[in-house]
């Protein structure tokens, strides 16, 4: 269920397929800005279509660049030659890093005078060592905040500069963030000169300067490597367009479906990237191996199945290689046994959010143990492990705005419970049709939702239905008697909608076969009178009452399966449900059938009065305003009047064979 606000995922079962992975983000604006400083234009395909690379479109198409688009992952760049024609604009960069550092770096080398902005986060998120270092090479940068942070003013730079003929030496932090070097590297051919950065302190996120490195060349401009801790840029070079660039697949993207497969069984493949691929992140599968997964790759795919055991196990691992992917780990953990710790992911703190706190403050509500220090986090899973382990019911999960947080935390739908994740639009940023693709290779916990009206024999069929399959049973209908008796119990008035809704809320509700618990106490046949009937039918045309019943009624959906029977199972509760039956009789034969189940029972019973019941209910079931009694879309009529019990049973169970 999805609204603007959240997604709810199911518990899940299994996960095989194949998913195509979209561009890469690193890598697209990486390629959109050296296309647009090079001479000649280039052609780039497999463009990533998100909130990021449309931040450095637009900014490139503001700077003068030529930017026209073939096709929907095509665009064609048309370059300037390191001379921007736009000397003066304001530039809006939303919380695109990819964007924003080498954008400052590139236009502080230019003579020109911009500003840069961004969302407030943006604003958060250091770039004083970037600054620091070109102003080292004579660039006139202001901060118009906080020092240290964006929102920045570049201001042509006075002469005389350091900018021109000779060589230059400049340092630059590397253990904050690698977008520093990076925006740093691809900006010092517009200089002219010969150029050595000098990193001070241990570089982090080494493979993302690994495809820096790759895509200059690409573009024509070489880098001297000295290890990892200086890089000389030779003067007298300059981008040249290569005709055409293929993007390849994002890795990091990559490594939520190889967890799905680790965790949910597999086989999942993902095309786009593999062995041959120039990004880090693809070392997420080794770190999967070592979890016990079983890896399959090729030069361009990837392919994941869960260990032979079915377990996945906990790791200690320095996660330098993988900063982004990593992520994707401290979930995998919920389902390892053991303890795993990730260590080395300092830069966590200053990307979109701040990854280690968000991370530790999202596990812990799905029951994780969780220690977090500067540079690490250490993550148990709840007890006992994997697909058992009792998470919170329906864990609602913050994203804060980090498109990461919410791709992770879907592989949270794993556990028992499924997962409810705010703000899923975030996913923007990166990999828009993220939860669409993830819904295409998992699979949910199986629903069988049958409705229809009072005493249509929904129950009885369910209940069957739910024993032979091997699944748990919902009488959704109980849940409102339930509340009925409840609220008789605790002198509620029907009327009185909020104090019901916060008793639903409260009631501690158990089925045991055909046993039925109301905090801590069996109820029996008192639910199954009309009276109870009625004063269902009338809190259940509640739109509070049903809201605070919704989510118990999907905490019944558990592995292996569910069979729920009521009046909107289909329609609003279930919405996925495998199956969907809308079973129906006429009032007559409804009649006669409570009729002869009360007297089997020793309770006095008039047909006449059952009939004027049933017909009454029937009539307020079908015109409340709150989810109506309906045949749902997509549901199948089973019409009783001719069958039985174990007939109804039987066309049940077939038509779930064959959707099965």
């Amino acid at each position: 269920m999805a609204s603007a606000n959240f997604i709810d995922l199911p518990p899940l079962l299994t996960a095989r397929g194949t998913v195509t992975l979209p561009g890469s983000k690193s890598i697209s604006n990486r390629v959109l800005l050296l296309a647009a400083l090079s001479e000649g234009a280039t052609e780039v395909r497999d463009v990533l279509l998100s909130d990021d690379t449309e931040r450095m479109l637009d900014a490139l198409r503001i700077l003068g660049v030529g930017v026209e688009q073939l096709d929907m992952h095509v665009f064609r760049i048309t370059g300037c030659g390191g001379n921007l024609p736009v000397k003066d604009a304001e530039l809006f960069l939303g919380n695109a890093g990819t964007a924003f550092r080498p954008l400052t770096a590139a236009l502080a080398l230019s003579g020109g005078h911009y500003k840069l902005s961004g969302v407030a986060r943006m604003h958060e998120r250091p770039i004083g060592d970037l600054v620091d270092a070109l102003r080292q090479l004579g660039a006139d940068i202001r901060y118009l905040g906080n020092a240290g942070f964006p929102p920045l003013e570049i201001l042509p730079p006075s002469p005389p500069s350091p900018l021109t003929g000779g060589e230059g030496r400049v340092r630059v932090r590397g253990d904050v963030s690698s977008q520093f070097l990076t925006g740093l590297l691809m900006a010092l051919p517009l200089t002219g000169q010969t150029v050595k950065v000098e990193v001070v302190g241990e570089l982090i996120s080494k493979p993302y300067i690994e495809i820096t490195l790759a895509m200059m060349a690409r573009f024509g401009v070489r880098v001297e490597r000295q290890e990892w801790q200086s890089f000389v840029v030779p003067g007298g070079q300059r981008y040249r367009s290569p005709g055409t660039v293929y993007v390849e697949g994002d890795a990091s993207s990559a490594s939520y479906f190889l967890a799905a497969g680790a965790i949910g069984g597999g086989p999942l493949r993902i095309d786009g990237v593999g062995s041959d691929s120039i990004q880090g992140d693809v070392r997420f599968a080794d770190a999967l191996a070592l979890m016990g997964a079983r890896i399959e790759r090729g030069p361009n795919w990837m392919e994941a199945r869960a260990p032979e055991n079915g377990k996945l196990k906990a790791i200690d691992l320095d996660c330098n290689h993988i900063p982004d992917a990593a992520m994707t780990l401290a979930v995998a953990a919920l389902f390892a046994d053991g303890t795993t710790t990730l260590r080395n992911i300092a830069s966590w703190r200053v990307k979109e959010t701040d990854r280690i706190a968000a991370m530790a403050t999202e596990l812990r509500k799905v029951g994780a143990m969780v220690e977090e220090g500067a540079d690490y986090i250490r993550i148990t899973p709840p007890y006992p492990a994997l697909l058992t382990s009792p998470f919170p019911l329906h864990a609602s999960i913050d994203t804060y705005d980090d498109h990461r947080m919410a791709m992770c935390f879907s592989l949270a739908a794993f556990g028992p419970e499924g997962v409810r994740i705010n703000d899923p639009g975030c996913v923007a940023k990166t990999f828009p049709d993220y939860f669409a693709a993830f819904a295409s290779v998992t699979q949910a916990v199986p629903v069988i939702a049958i409705d229809g009206p009072s005493a249509s024999g929904k129950g009885t069929v369910a209940q069957r239905v739910a024993r032979e399959l091997g699944f748990h049973f919902l009488d959704s209908g109980a849940l409102y008697r339930l509340l009925g008796l409840a609220a008789q119990r605790s002198g509620v008035a029907l009327e009185d909608e909020a104090a019901l809704a916060s008793l639903a809320g409260r009631m501690d509700i158990r089925f045991e076969g055909t046993d039925i618990w109301l905090d801590g106490a069996r109820v029996g046949d008192e639910l199954r009178s009309e009276g109870a009937g009625a004063a269902a039918s009338r809190v259940a045309a509640l739109p509070m009452v049903r809201a605070a019943l919704l989510d118990k009624q999907r905490a019944f959906r558990r592995a292996p399966g569910l069979v729920a029977d009521g009046r909107d199972m289909a329609s609003a509760v279930f919405p996925d449900a495998v199956l969907k039956i809308f079973l129906n009789a006429s009032a007559e034969a409804r009649a006669e059938r409570r009729y002869k189940q009360l007297k089997e029972k020793g309770m006095d019973a008039n047909i006449a009065t059952l009939l004027q019941e049933i017909r009454a209910r029937d009539e307020r079931d079908t015109q409340r305003s709150a989810s109506p009694l309906q045949q749902a879309p997509g549901a199948s009529l089973l019409d009783t009047n001719a069958l039985n019990i174990e007939q109804a049973v039987a066309e049940v169970l077939a038509r779930y064979r064959v959707k099965k």
